[in-house]
């Protein structure tokens, strides 16, 4: 049994994860018409390039001295020089990909479908290996001496980066449903932190996989299993000690990252990843409306409702703008204070689904059909 919300799948068990492909059919929600917009900023495209159709899976890009590195689900991996776009090296493995990019100062790490992780130098040269529980949907995070992956069956995994031999294993437990989406881990110091299926967060010692506390972000509710679905479907964000999480229909809510102690919480509901910064935690809601949180209270300060139901993905924070990409490749840029429109650039006219990536004084997309954009923001 599959279930669709948006964009998003519920699998009835773990075991049908692997065979599940994306909601068809015409959405409930029209979507809104491209805002109205008089730019006080001039955005361009700086540099394009492609690198494969990530077909149903989401790619991250990753940022690394210099160099971008992208994936696409056909096993094609590249380097990209992160100031022209011009390719270093491409290589292609015989894995279906599901799930990247990691990336450190030595290492490249991409997933498949059939839970392999593969492992390259910086040099684009395959390193190893490694099998995991079930298919990756996340980005294995390449963290000094490990590699930390989320796999599709509630299990995150401490790999050894120098061979990939497994030296820890989490294992959750599952809900009779949960979301199909890249639910991710995040670090800070020696702490990774995960949102989990029934709306739990864990906080594990990074070097050995213990739990050091559990959180619940938000209790189902509901008449039946459809309504009591409260995945945390991405990645946490985490900085200055503290750790925020959002669940589908659930909340948002912000934990002291060394005790778990909750800060504030809000009724919210997404499936795209937050962003923060000093200040403020950002959130994209399930209908697309974007909305900033004060970090110390969660108050909200602001929100911006005129992409409701474009598909908009998770917020990156780049200097004083907000910017989010929706289902048609158009990427928008917000006024971080008050949420307002300055500017927009199409793209290729196939979906952003993971969040714009800051790239120096650019800004970086992958959109659905493999093209790769760094556009550059001037205000006037």
């Amino acid at each position: 049994m599959t279930a669709c919300f948006g964009r998003f799948v519920l699998a009835a068990s773990i075991g049908a994860l692997a065979g599940l492909t994306g909601c068809g059919g015409t959405d409930a929600v029209k979507p809104s018409p491209l805002p109205e917009l008089k730019p006080t900023a001039e955005a361009r495209v700086a540099w394009r390039a492609s690198v494969g159709s990530s077909k149903r899976y989401v790619f991250y890009p990753a940022l690394r001295g210099g160099a971008i590195y992208a994936a696409a689900h056909d096993g094609t991996v590249a380097r990209l020089d992160a100031a022209n776009g011009k390719q270093v090296w491409r290589t292609k493995t015989d894995q279906q990909l599901s799930g990247g990019v990691g990336a450190d100062t030595d290492l490249v790490v991409v997933a498949g479908v059939k839970g392999m992780v593969v492992a390259f130098g910086l040099d684009g040269k395959e390193l190893w290996r490694s099998q995991v529980s079930s298919e990756v949907l996340s980005v294995p995070r390449a963290i000094g001496e490990l590699v930390i992956v989320r796999a599709g069956d509630g299990h995150i995994f401490g790999l050894d980066a120098a061979n990939g031999q497994r030296k820890w294993e989490y294992q959750a437990t599952l809900p009779p449903l949960l979301l199909r989406a890249e639910s991710g881990i995040t670090p800070l110091g020696d702490v990774v932190v995960a949102g989990l299926p029934a709306g739990k967060l864990v906080a594990l010692n990074l070097n050995s996989g213990v739990q050091l506390w559990e959180a619940v972000v938000a209790q189902p509710k509901g008449a039946n299993e459809l309504e009591r679905v409260t995945d945390i479907p991405a990645a946490p964000v985490a900085s200055d000690e503290q750790a925020c999480a959002v669940a589908f229909q659930g909340r948002i809510a912000c934990y002291d990252i060394a005790k778990g102690t909750l800060q504030w919480s809000r009724d919210a509901s997404s499936a795209a990843p937050l962003a923060m910064d000093a200040l403020t935690v950002y959130m994209t809601d399930e209908n697309g409306v974007v909305v900033a949180f004060d970090k110390a209270s969660g108050a909200t300060l602001w929100k911006q409702d005129k992409l409701s139901a474009r598909g908009v993905s998770g917020p990156a924070v780049v200097g004083s703008l907000v910017v989010v990409g929706d289902y048609q490749g158009y990427v928008h840029f917000l006024e971080r204070g008050d949420g307002a429109f300055v500017a927009r650039v199409s793209t290729d006219g196939s979906a952003i689904s993971a969040p714009p990536l800051r790239v120096g004084s650019n800004v970086l997309v992958q959109t659905r059909s493999g093209g790769l954009f760094a556009i550059s923001i001037k205000t006037k």
